[in-house]
């Protein structure tokens, strides 16, 4: 039988990353913060990014990044702790993903202390990130399938559950092989599908394996 794809999705908590930049501003106490969320691939891009978006005007340029496992964050002379971990924080409290957020600071004469930066760095990340127009994220692993004829109809069928992208296709003496890529939260399941519907003949293999003759 196949898992149940609504309980898989349940117990793999959904990221989100950008469709596109995005901006806010917030004025706290004559300070003026403006946010800029940027969807990131690569911790060079997040680097990239900064260099090119710094307002020179600006007091400070404070940021965090995510981009999977990885993550950074800078205070740019805020005191500690203030301002860089609070919109890491906002990154994650959004569950955003692949993602540069760099608020900039214009100092308006008021200090607000340490409780206040962190809740107007924080809330000015969140804020652009709420507002901004994301997608789900979806990462995928590449696989290989070699399946025979006989059971082809019935796991294609099936395939279609686990939202697959399906690259080179082609077929020989012994069915027909797929080079496929699927949601990683899916693969599990996709694999005990393939193997009931082949009753045991056919199953996912990494594509860098050799695959199994039928």
């Amino acid at each position: 039988m196949c898992a149940d794809l609504n309980a898989v999705q349940e117990t793999s908590p959904q990221r989100f990353t950008l469709v596109a930049p995005a901006r806010h501003i917030l004025d706290i106490k004559k300070s003026r913060f403006l946010a800029q969320a940027i969807p990131i691939a690569s911790p060079e891009a997040a680097h990239s990014a900064l260099a090119r978006i710094r307002e020179p005007s600006a007091t400070h340029h404070c940021w965090a990044w995510r981009l999977g496992d990885q993550y950074r964050f800078h205070d740019d002379g805020e005191p500690a702790g203030t301002a860089g971990r609070p919109i890491l924080m906002a990154i994650d409290g959004q569950r955003m993903d692949g993602v540069l957020v760099v608020v900039a600071r214009w100092f308006g004469g008021i200090k607000l202390g340490a409780g206040g930066l962190a809740r107007a760095y924080g809330g000015a990340a969140a804020a652009c990130l709420r507002l901004a127009e994301r997608v789900p994220q979806v990462t995928r692993s590449r696989w290989h399938l070699r399946c025979p004829f006989d059971a082809w109809a019935r796991i294609e069928a099936r395939l279609q559950a686990f939202a697959p992208r399906i690259g080179q296709e082609t077929f020989d003496a012994e069915g027909v092989v797929l080079e496929l890529a699927l949601p990683v939260a899916f693969v599990a399941a996709a694999q005990d599908c393939i193997r009931d519907a082949s009753r045991g003949r056919a199953a996912l293999v990494p594509l860098d394996a050799d695959l199994p003759q039928t």
